[in-house]
């Protein structure tokens, strides 16, 4: 099981207005064939079917673990597409065509499909696709595939960083970065402890180097970059069986936290009359309260 936590991985900045273009390249951190839909699943659909979890224990930890973090960065994927949408629209009457912003972005699923909030597709609005899950069930395949799609999980993320300036898109995909790439140093020690090959070495990937973007270094400097988290669960402790020594990139140490990341409040996002959203009017949250308080 998953045990939710009501809060996100990182304070997002809370903008007085939105960019919506910027919202539709973040949409390709979401659901594209390289987005946080797709660790999430790949590994989520791994550690479900993961044979020899005994025998195996450590490399399940460190697969079961790394899902429940990528459920969180769905999740502030999300959140940042939902805050670069504020501000796009402003009420008004149907006929004055209050959503005529919609109908010349790039992204018109944002104004039809949703409120203005984020959709399970990528940045061209194709949904996202189950093809996208490597589950062969051997390990080692399995292991490198994770390796591969962190890796081109990465390079999406530098690409859509620099396909902005809007400071919620690029705190979220700063942190981003930074927590990829950690992501990238454990399946390379995974395969390393499998294989006895250190395949960083074997096959050239691009610079894990997070300093030259300003909005990951806070984190860096904060050391997520070295660090994995048990979620406050025992049973996800083996990793500190794979995820020791030190870190490749920085050299410094690393350390597997007996717990989960602080996290930041969850931002609650204005009403949206011109999308009818949530359709619920004064009278009628008069009327729910009433019913709710009834049960009580």
């Amino acid at each position: 099981m998953l045990k939710r936590v009501n809060k996100i991985a990182i304070e997002l900045p809370y903008p007085e207005h939105g960019d919506m273009n910027a919202a539709a390249a973040v949409q390709e951190l979401m659901g594209g064939k390289f987005g946080e839909m797709s660790t999430l699943n790949n590994y989520m659909f791994q550690s479900f079917n993961f044979r020899g979890k005994k025998k195996l224990k450590p490399f399940y930890d460190l697969i079961a673990s790394i899902t429940a973090e990528e459920f969180g960065h769905v999740e502030l994927v999300a959140n940042a597409i939902n805050l670069l949408s504020i501000g796009n629209t402003i009420p008004g009457n149907p006929d004055s065509a209050p959503l005529q912003n919609g109908k010349d972005a790039r992204y018109s699923t944002h104004f039809t499909t949703t409120a203005q909030t984020a959709f399970p597709g990528d940045g061209m609005g194709r949904p996202w696709n189950g093809s996208y899950v490597n589950n062969s069930g051997t390990l080692v395949e399995d292991l490198l595939a994770n390796y591969l799609l962190e890796i081109g999980a990465r390079n999406h993320k530098m690409r859509v960083y620099e396909m902005t300036t809007h400071p919620t898109a690029l705190e979220m995909t700063g942190y981003l970065l930074v927590r990829g790439g950690t992501h990238i140093i454990a399946y390379a020690k995974a395969l390393e402890v499998a294989t006895g090959v250190d395949v960083g070495k074997m096959l050239p990937v691009p610079s894990l180097d997070n300093n030259k973007f300003d909005y990951a270094k806070k984190f860096m400097d904060q050391g997520l970059y070295n660090v994995l988290y048990t979620w406050g669960e025992a049973d996800y402790r083996d990793i500190n069986q794979i995820w020791k020594g030190a870190n490749p990139e920085t050299g410094e140490r690393l350390h597997v936290i007996d717990g989960m990341p602080e996290g930041a409040p969850v931002p609650d996002f204005p009403e949206l009359p011109e999308q009818f959203a949530p359709g619920i009017d004064l009278d009628d949250y008069y009327r729910i309260l009433k019913r709710l308080k009834s049960n009580m």
